[in-house]
């Protein structure tokens, strides 16, 4: 089950794509994390890219993005670099955050991949609490933009 509105998130430390931990649900701003099955994929990169081209929209509530998935920094700074995006991705290559706020797959429903992350996006407040959670159904599912963007702007 994952992390549900009104609980703390966990705070759990990542590596970005610069090889730098970051404190995930601890940095005293409004954040969201955007958590992604794999990289350099169709809806992915759709997903990701429709941050990059809104990212004011994120930066206009004070908000800070974060990308989260179970590749490796080295592959996550690839894909960053390739789709030019403006926000940090994490690598969960332990996945310990995906386990943490329970949005880690047993069995990927494509390839049978194991250990992959759900598609899901949580908006925290500047407290580390969970205001906005969401876990799409399938991997082909996007978050809704409209839902977060209206969590944010009630923060």
């Amino acid at each position: 089950m994952s992390i549900q509105v009104g609980e703390k998130a966990p705070v759990i430390s990542l590596f970005d794509t610069e090889k730098n931990p970051v404190a995930l649900g601890s940095n005293g701003k409004n954040t969201v994390i955007l958590f992604f099955p794999l990289a350099f994929t169709g809806v992915c990169t759709a997903e990701l890219c429709n941050i990059r081209d809104n990212i004011s929209l994120y930066n206009n509530t004070n908000a800070q993005v974060f990308g989260v998935s179970v590749d490796s920094l080295f592959v996550l700074g690839k894909f960053k670099e390739e789709q030019k995006l403006n926000f940090p991705l994490l690598s969960d290559f332990n996945k310990e955050a995906s386990k943490a706020f329970g949005v880690l797959y047993d069995t990927f429903p494509a390839f049978g991949m194991q250990g992959v992350s759900k598609r899901s996006a949580f908006v925290l407040d500047k407290e580390g609490v969970v205001r906005y959670a969401e876990v799409c159904p399938t991997p082909g599912d996007q978050p809704s933009y409209t839902a977060i963007q209206e969590c944010l702007a009630s923060l």
